[in-house]
């Protein structure tokens, strides 16, 4: 029996390694990425968060999230296999103003993201969302209903967010792993429909 051709062994490896997609989770200063990562990950998430200090007074917002005590500072990571096929790695990125120049590094090899807005602080979300069209990336939006919290309709929301009728919106709670379940389901669905599209 011939000894099989080392090379051959680690073709075989690869063809067998699954597909690999990297998802990213921005939005405003406290409306629950790191929430989310952490809800939905398979294993525990790697969490850069550090405890607000005096030096963040008069720079960190924290209007609307008075009791946050910590804030992300680089990243948020979680894994979630959907299948023997493909695995889903989530980025959180971090919130404030003074941390965006690292979304440039963490959105490179993105196949998509998902945008989270509260709706008693709906501008915080959109640097995000400009963030995304501007590199043509594909999103959902995720308003986030702090224990039911929601004084406004959906379409109330998409107006003031601004978002083109094709981008998916969910309202749900992102403490709950059935909606960031969902979250992610509703992106692959997105991205189908637009590879689906016809170009031109």
């Amino acid at each position: 029996m011939a000894t099989p051709h080392p090379s051959s062994a680690a073709d075989a490896d690869v063809a067998t390694a699954p597909a690999a997609v990297k998802i990213l989770i921005a939005g405003g200063f406290g409306v629950g990425k790191t929430t989310l990562v952490g809800s939905v990950s398979e294993v525990t998430p790697l969490r850069t968060e550090e405890y607000l200090t005096r030096a963040s007074v008069g720079v960190d917002d924290l209007s609307g999230v008075d009791q946050k005590d910590t804030t992300t500072v680089a990243l948020d990571f979680g894994r979630i296999t959907v299948s023997p096929d493909l695995v889903v790695y989530l980025f959180g990125t971090p919130g404030q103003e003074r941390f965006w120049f690292m979304w440039n590094d963490l959105v490179n090899g993105a196949l998509g993201g998902i945008v989270i807005a509260d709706t008693r602080r709906l501008d915080t979300s959109f640097a995000s969302i400009d963030f995304f069209e501007s590199r043509g990336i594909p999103f959902v939006v995720a308003i986030n209903c702090f224990h039911s919290h929601n004084t406004r309709t959906p379409d109330e929301i998409r107006a003031a967010l601004d978002l083109d009728p094709q981008v998916p919106m969910l309202l749900g709670d992102v403490r709950e792993r059935a909606f960031g379940r969902d979250l992610l389901l509703a992106l692959v669905d997105h991205l189908m429909d637009l590879s689906a599209a016809p170009v031109g």
